[in-house]
């Protein structure tokens, strides 16, 4: 699927994205890892990511966070790149998109869950790849069955699976938690299987 290069505004920001339209109802926005990391909407796992939902149909808006790439602004902890999320749902709105999804990695994971927590209303369902949980505070996150998905390396130190796991218990005791074997936090040579993971949940979803 032909991704356009596009940028929409978080208020007065503009912000650099990488939108496709898909054959069904459903959008996803997608965020990536952490900027002052080298993170940026063309990563591996966020391409793995937006490949999968492509394959399954949906609509998908992948963008840089405000200070990252061709986005204005500047870096900020967390606070402002949830308004960002905000932005990118209502792009997706604005192009007819009403099933709303959300998907990240690592960072991105945990605004995500942060925008969750803010604006539930909006969001049909959440997968995440290694949420940074030894890395970041997730204590905010409690239940919503909005959350899925959530796939860790089994090597991965940020994002550990036996934290994980006690998590997920608060998160949502029935989200889908799948290890990869033998994957770091970067997954590089493991994104077939993050693809193939995401659209087997897609199918039974």
């Amino acid at each position: 699927m032909q991704e356009e290069h596009i940028f929409f505004y978080s208020r007065d920001l503009r912000l650099e994205a990488l939108f496709a339209k898909g054959h069904s109802e459903k959008g996803v926005v997608v965020t990536h890892p952490h900027p002052l990391y080298g993170g940026d909407m063309y990563n591996n796992v966020v391409a793995a990511i937006v490949t999968a939902y492509q394959d399954s149909g949906y609509t998908t808006l992948r963008f840089n966070f405000r200070g990252v790439g061709g986005s204005h602004g500047t870096h900020d902890e967390g606070r402002g790149e949830q308004e960002d999320v905000k932005a990118a749902l209502a792009y997706l709105k604005s192009k007819g998109i009403q099933d709303l999804h959300l998907g990240g990695y690592s960072f991105g994971a945990w605004v995500n869950a942060l925008a969750l927590n803010q604006f539930s209303d909006d969001i049909a369902t959440m997968v995440m790849v290694s949420p940074p949980v030894a890395f970041l505070d997730f204590s905010f996150l409690k239940y919503s069955e909005k959350i899925k998905l959530i796939i860790s390396g089994e090597r991965d130190d940020i994002a550990p699976p036996s934290i994980i796991k006690q998590m997920k218990d608060t998160w949502n005791p029935g989200a889908a938690f799948y290890v990869i074997e033998g994957a770091d936090h970067f997954y590089w040579g493991k994104e077939k299987e993050i693809i193939k993971m995401i659209k087997e949940y897609l199918q039974r979803d």
